[in-house]
């Protein structure tokens, strides 16, 4: 026995097979004990943004992430803790939260909200001119009062309470295996551009679309191209812990300009250098405010931008031969208005106030409208076209307008059980072919022997995706299911061409025994490949984890684990 062991031990293939499942669990890194609550993405200019807070990148490994640990110095070990001490915050409340990288000191902000109330306010004010009348036959100049009647909607701020401090989180992670969106929850979907692209448009695409989804904080996220067997392009966008709302803005094109006369003064994009979102210089015009249009209300917003350097400079020269007129109100503007397109539809054009004649102006302000039946509905349509500008400004536009084709949202809820399930039901599975295996060889060493075996390659497996960042799905879990099949099958065949062959035949030639079995699980194996490299492209890539991950694990197989057996049923088998 002993020299058994040390030929087992001494063996290439055991080592090599020993080898890579130590490297396996390195990548796997496992740490059930883990507690606390990861830190998915933090929300453009937050409270917590402030503070200094930084969401992870897209390629950063799930151990790596930033966990906190602490919130106002009470422990936080799971979701539960750590909503039930966030949710509970007042306004101005100081916030201490420490993490496995560092300590932070924030503060908790007032949400407010601009009501336009259902009155107004009509004023009278007097103001003197100076005009010119003809007096007893002679021009004389002089000065005259004049009244004039203006109406004013009240406005009232209305505290909603404290805001929210800006961290999404998500339980801490317990391996550096990547869950997909079946198992973790959120949104996935499917887009189509209109027209074909070129390798390096589809590159500005998605370097696009990151950045539109990054506007709001979404940095956990994977946006890649797809394709099905007919050479379709596709988009497939999936966003752990997101929703519907997220992921609207990815299908316009949104190319935004802005013109006087017909010469471009900026474009949304590279001439932005800074969008206001803030309550301070964003949010329902004050002076404007909502007024009843058409049997229905509109209400106007306004936001703060700034221009590049040679946008501004732009903008100069186009203003500089210009004329300045005078309105009904007194107020000086120049002849043209600064003309606002988004898709090539004109929805704004601004008055230029006389001042900005010739001047290399940076910031500047936008406005727009939103109608609604009601005047809290023109209010919010007001507030989402804003948001929608201030994204397409920032990010600028699309190469090519984008179709849905396909929109998945998922509870993590589902995900949660469909885990537990799927862990029942394996064991399940283990305990029939252990037992099935028992009654076939009648010998406890084979039934152990081949189960060590499945279980290594489903460790190799999860720490080669673990290792490449794969994210395990539904469909990936299909594929380790059929990988262990085949695996026992082709188990079945080696065991029965050296154990069967053994007691059936005078001379036994081990070489040819194994030869013949591992034509056989090579012929298995070639076939199921072959059969699995259309699922890579078919249903515009949805089924390419189902594919790739039989083909890696078939491949795991063949090449260490079912040698290694073989060797291993060799040597413990010779008399």
């Amino acid at each position: 026995m002993n020299k058994k062991i040390k030929t087992l031990i001494t063996n290439a293939r055991v080592i090599i097979l020993l080898t890579l499942l130590v490297l396996a669990v390195v990548a796997i890194n496992p740490n059930p004990w883990n507690k606390g609550v990861a830190i998915r993405n933090i929300a453009a200019n937050s409270s917590a943004d402030l503070a200094g807070m930084k969401g992870p990148l897209p390629t950063a490994r799930p151990m790596s992430r930033e966990v906190i640990n602490f919130l106002n110095n009470k422990p936080v070990a799971s979701m539960a803790d750590y909503h039930a001490i966030a949710d509970n915050l007042k306004i101005n409340q100081t916030v201490s939260i420490k993490t496995n990288k560092g300590f932070y000191r924030l503060t908790v902000r007032e949400k407010t909200e601009t009501i336009i109330l259902n009155e107004t306010e009509t004023k009278t004010i007097e103001e003197i001119v100076h005009v010119n009348e003809t007096i007893n036959g002679t021009v004389q100049s002089i000065n005259k009062t004049i009244t004039k009647t203006i109406v004013v909607n009240k406005t009232e701020t209305k505290s909603l309470g404290p805001e929210d401090i800006g961290i999404s989180v998500y339980e801490a992670p317990k391996t550096n295996i990547n869950k997909g969106l079946d198992l973790e929850g959120g949104v996935r979907i499917l887009l189509q551009p209109e027209e074909k692209l070129a390798a390096n448009d589809m590159g500005l695409l998605l370097d696009s679309m990151n950045e539109r989804l990054n506007v709001y904080g979404l940095s956990d996220l994977i946006i890649k191209e797809a394709s099905d067997l007919s050479g379709n392009q596709y988009i497939l966008v999936e966003i752990p812990g997101g929703n519907e709302k997220d992921v609207k803005l990815l299908k316009e094109q949104g190319k935004f300009e802005a013109k006087i006369g017909n010469k471009t003064v900026f474009i949304g994009g590279k001439d932005i250098t800074y969008v206001c979102r803030s309550a301070d210089c964003a949010g329902i015009d004050p002076n404007y405010g909502c007024n009843p249009f058409n049997d229905q209300w509109l209400c106007r917003f306004r936001f703060s931008i700034a221009l590049s350097q040679e946008a501004a400079q732009r903008q100069a020269d186009l203003t500089k031969e210009l004329e300045i007129i005078s309105s009904e109100d007194k107020e000086q503007y120049l002849t043209e208005k600064l003309v606002l397109f988004l898709d090539n539809k004109q929805v704004d054009e601004l008055n230029i106030g006389a001042d900005l004649k010739g001047r290399a102006v940076t910031d500047i302000q936008i406005s727009g409208s939103g109608v609604g039946g009601s005047q809290q509905q023109a209010a919010l349509n007001s507030l989402e076209n804003m948001k929608r500008l201030q994204t397409i400004l920032k990010t600028g536009s699309l190469p090519v307008k984008l179709n849905i084709v396909k929109t998945d949202s998922i509870s993590p809820v589902l995900g949660g059980e469909f885990i537990k399930n799927s862990l029942f039901v394996s064991l399940l599975a283990i305990l029939a072919v252990a037992i099935t295996l028992l009654i076939r060889y009648r010998k406890i060493q084979i039934m152990i022997l081949i189960m060590i075996t499945l279980f290594s390659e489903v460790v190799i497996l999860l720490g080669v995706a673990a290792l490449i960042h794969w994210n395990l799905d539904i469909a990936s879990i299909a594929g380790i299911i059929i990988m262990l099949g085949t695996g026992v099958n082709d188990q079945i065949v080696i065991t029965d061409e050296i154990l069967m062959g053994k007691t059936t035949t005078t001379i036994f030639n081990w070489k040819e025994r194994i030869k013949r079995a591992f034509s056989i699980v090579f012929g298995a194996y070639a076939t199921v490949v072959v059969a699995m490299i259309p699922l890579l492209f078919a249903g515009a890539g949805l089924l390419k984890g189902f594919a790739l991950t039989t083909i890696i694990g078939l491949t795991i197989g063949v090449l260490v684990t079912r040698p290694t057996y073989a060797s291993v049923i060799e040597i413990l088998s010779k008399e």
